[in-house]
């Protein structure tokens, strides 16, 4: 799906159509769940492990912000703005937005060898003095390899693989198991992450983990060179490597 195809002499694909359309729309899908996310945890900024967490229960851990409830006991003198209502139905629909663009770019993945062959790491690049030689390659801040205007390295890969098949999973299962409705009809999904209120804390972290992903990814987008990077990703094309004599 994103294998170099020739277009002319000063260009090659770098990512097909599929893969560019899915990314968008995962980014904007992303932004939306972190603002909504973000008014939902104001709402009670207070987090629990277990089944049961309410102001009458005993905290693991509380963000220090005042809530936009005043029920809430946050130590502050004053509350936010409620915002629930829309960010709640905003992160729903959202939501399934993204798990149905994961879908799409997942099968689509699968079925054209995308995963395969541009996301799974080589064998030779399966081994710790890989790893860190190209994370040694980034703290110099060397400029990319030409290998890289088609292809990912090695850190992208795993990365890249890590967010599909690990953290997307997680974001999904411990969001649905915030629901009722998933709880009473698959209890034993809910009950093996310790409870709904540990599903809640749990979807927490894996959102902050997804977020570092994200500034991570737009820094290392920025040292690789940002023009090139991102009309790659909007036209597909790049620069086709010089040929030496």
């Amino acid at each position: 799906m994103s294998a170099a195809v020739p277009h002319d002499k000063t260009e090659i694909y770098r990512h097909a159509a599929l893969v560019r359309v899915t990314h968008w729309i995962t980014v904007f899908c992303f932004f939306a769940l972190l603002i909504s996310g973000a008014e939902i945890v104001i709402s009670h900024p207070r987090f629990y492990w277990g089944e049961i967490g309410n102001v009458n229960t005993r905290p693991l851990f509380t963000i220090p912000i005042p809530a936009s409830r005043g029920t809430v006991p946050t130590g502050y003198g004053f509350v936010m703005p409620d915002q629930n209502g829309w960010s709640r139905y905003l992160h729903f629909q959202t939501a399934w937005a993204l798990v149905l663009t994961g879908l799409i770019y997942l099968v689509a993945g699968m079925w054209t060898g995308h995963i395969r062959k541009n996301l799974v790491p080589e064998p030779g690049d399966r081994m710790w003095r890989v790893y860190w030689g190209r994370i040694a390659q980034y703290l110099r801040r060397a400029p990319p390899d030409a290998a890289e205007a088609h292809s990912y390295n090695v850190l992208q890969r795993t990365a890249y693989l890590m967010v599909i098949f690990v953290l997307f999973p997680l974001v999904i299962w411990t969001g649905l198991a915030l629901s009722p409705a998933f709880d009473s009809a698959v209890p034993a999904a809910v009950n093996l992450l310790g409870g709904r209120q540990s599903a809640r804390t749990l979807h927490f972290f894996v959102s902050g983990v997804l977020l570092l992903f994200l500034l991570v990814h737009i820094t290392m987008v920025a040292l690789s060179g940002f023009r090139s990077r991102m009309r790659a990703m909007i036209s597909g094309r790049v620069p086709a490597p010089e040929e030496h004599p």
